[in-house]
């Protein structure tokens, strides 16, 4: 048995952020015990004055006395014979009221709250809690003394921000135990709110925050005892976004990727996601993205409006780490993002988490396999990558809670493949992995084309999946007449092809007509303006107008004479339908631009 900071291991060797070092022997000459993805403390030699650093590391890979150890930060100035001190606990988050509108890194450190401690330069080996220790919650409890709970029950409510945050029973408690004492107030998160009695007679306080380590989900306990039970996916994630919406939805507990080059409308993408979608939590991992990107990101949220009511930062947390990060604490970053939502996922809420990008979270990992020197598989990426990959999704979900209550963890990422190249390890294996695919285009983005996804090789399995909401709550004949409009993109590809090579005059009439029918689709359907206060997005009952009305449009039988009177004719369609995009709903210009589709149209 050790004693905070008491030494159990001493450094060996070091290699860039990758730490080997050998255990100590206890009293009775055996080597003190130490576990894979534990957290120890390493201690650089300090001079005279100087404040005792202690570096964290997770432990990951145990050798007979020795082990091999990740550092979270610069390892300059450690040396061999440093002291390393051990925590017991494997690396974990602080869950309880106080997330929400904070800006952490990988480490859960709030990292507004040591710039105003520290200034912009943080300084090495600084731990700060995750949630303020000394602001007050008021608690109202809703069980009694005598009460009988287990893992994941409610105990009682917070207000936090606009949500009534729930405090359950700790996520690792054993069998059932008995409510012995409650109290009702403000108190800080450390201050014991309830007393249990576990089926061993002991008692257990507990508060308002508990920990969790990242790396284990916070419901696989919780499932395992068949406390909650994960549901099927039955409607989808709205994003306002017609092309995500119509084309290629996203459902409430599903997954889906965003691979596209550099400049193809990652950023905005994202934003416009995260603001209009239905859902109720939103925390962002941004993943060893550049600088100036992580920097946009916590400078732009605090200040969007929230169509809801307030700022986008009153309901969202931020995860940062930058691409100059060390690699160790860029990987946990995704591990603490996805901790925090499944948190919030268990108080019956929709959480939708983005993830940018996957790809410098799969080279970090790539990163420390080779120091590691690891058998590597394609590209130097880890033999594990897929199995990473696939365990990283499965996070997310539609459950069922103890109370009954239904909450949702949606789970977007991106991905940033080298040169627009999808046949990368990364792309391929989130795509063997995820449901829907949002691939963004180099072409469609040169041409100002937003959403720059490109249609012919985007695809969605919800599509089929969520086939009784959409019958039920849009139209019978959704998803048929929206397979009809996806074969009608291609075939429209298609005659352009043609054209490029023989002009014009080389196709028929009715290629022609089948090909400015396409770009009719295009223009006034799948793109949208991001900039403009109504076309920005596009609530699911107009979605719906407007696919069933240019549906018509589409279908309604025509006599053109030649392909002049062809380009006429949807020339000034596509007019009067972006007009009517920038309409509001039910406006005088709304009504007259309908009413004129309707004339030119059904003519």
């Amino acid at each position: 048995m050790t004693t905070p900071n008491t030494p159990t291991a001493r450094v060996i060797g070091v290699r860039d952020d990758i730490v080997s070092i050998r255990m100590l022997r206890d009293a009775e000459g055996e080597y003190y015990p130490i576990t894979k993805n534990e957290v120890v403390l390493i201690c650089p030699r300090r001079h005279d004055g100087e404040r005792q650093e202690r570096l964290q590391a997770e432990v990951l890979r145990v050798r007979h006395g020795e082990a091999d150890v990740q550092v979270f930060e610069t390892t300059r100035g450690v040396a061999i014979g440093d002291e390393v001190e051990q925590t017991g606990q494997m690396l974990s988050v602080a869950l309880g009221p106080g997330l929400l509108g904070q800006v952490y890194d990988g480490l859960q450190n709030p990292l507004e709250l040591i710039a105003g401690q520290h200034g912009f330069f943080l300084p090495r080996g600084l731990s700060v809690d995750g949630i303020d220790q000394q602001q007050k919650w008021s608690f109202q409890p809703v069980v009694k003394v005598g009460a009988r709970v287990k893992a994941g029950d409610l105990l009682g409510r917070v207000p936090e921000s606009r949500f009534s945050h729930k405090i359950m029973v700790p996520f690792n408690l054993r069998g059932e135990a008995e409510v012995t004492w409650v109290q009702e107030g403000s108190f800080t998160v450390t201050t014991p709110v309830v007393r249990l009695r576990l089926e061993n007679d002991e008692e257990r306080e507990v508060s308002m925050q508990q920990r969790w380590p990242v790396r284990v989900p916070v419901n696989r306990d919780l499932l395992r005892e068949g406390y909650n039970q994960r549901l099927f996916p039955q409607q989808p994630m709205l994003t306002s976004i017609r092309l995500i919406d119509t084309f290629f939805p996203v459902a409430l507990g599903g997954t889906a990727c965003i691979p596209g080059p550099f400049g193809a409308g990652k950023t905005v993408l994202q934003g416009l996601i995260s603001r209009y979608s239905n859902v109720d939590i939103v925390v962002i991992v941004a993943c060893g993205e550049r600088a100036g990107e992580v920097v946009e990101t916590i400078t732009e949220f605090p200040n969007m409006p929230d169509p809801r009511g307030g700022t986008l930062m009153d309901r969202t947390v931020i995860i940062c780490n930058t691409s100059s990060m060390p690699v160790a604490a860029r990987e946990a970053s995704i591990y603490t993002g996805i901790t925090i939502s499944e948190y919030y996922r268990q108080m019956g809420y929709n959480v939708l988490l983005i993830a940018d990008s996957t790809s410098r979270w799969a080279q970090a990992m790539r990163e420390t396999s080779g120091r590691l020197e690891e058998i590597p598989g394609e590209e130097a990426f880890p033999a594990y990558l897929d199995s990473a990959v696939r365990a990283l999704y499965e996070r997310a979900g539609l459950v069922e809670t103890n109370d009954r209550e239904q909450g949702s963890l949606t789970l977007i990422g991106t991905v940033s493949p080298a040169g627009g190249n999808f046949e990368e390890p990364v792309t391929q294996s989130t795509l063997r992995t995820v449901k829907t695919f949002l691939g963004l285009s180099a072409e469609r983005a040169y041409k100002r084309a937003y959403p720059a996804v490109d249609p012919l090789i985007s695809w969605s399995r919800y599509l089929d999946q969520l086939s009784d909401w959409f019958s039920r709550e849009l139209s019978p004949q959704w998803v048929q007449d929206v397979k009809r409009m996806l074969e009608l993109i291609r075939q429209g590809e298609q005659v352009q092809q043609m054209m490029q090579v023989t002009g014009e005059e080389g196709v028929t009439l009715e290629d022609y007509l089948d090909w400015q029918k396409s770009q009719c689709l295009d223009q006034v359907y799948l793109q949208q303006d991001a900039f403009d206060d109504v076309d920005a997005s596009t609530p699911v009952e107009r979605q719906q107008e407007l696919f069933l009305l240019l549906l018509k449009c589409l279908d309604a039988p025509h006599d053109f004479a030649d392909k002049e009177a062809v380009r006429d004719h949807f020339v000034k369609l596509t007019g009067l339908f972006r007009n009517l995009n920038y309409s509001r709903h039910d406006s005088p210009d709304y009504r007259r631009y309908s009413s004129e589709i309707e004339q030119l149209g059904f003519t």
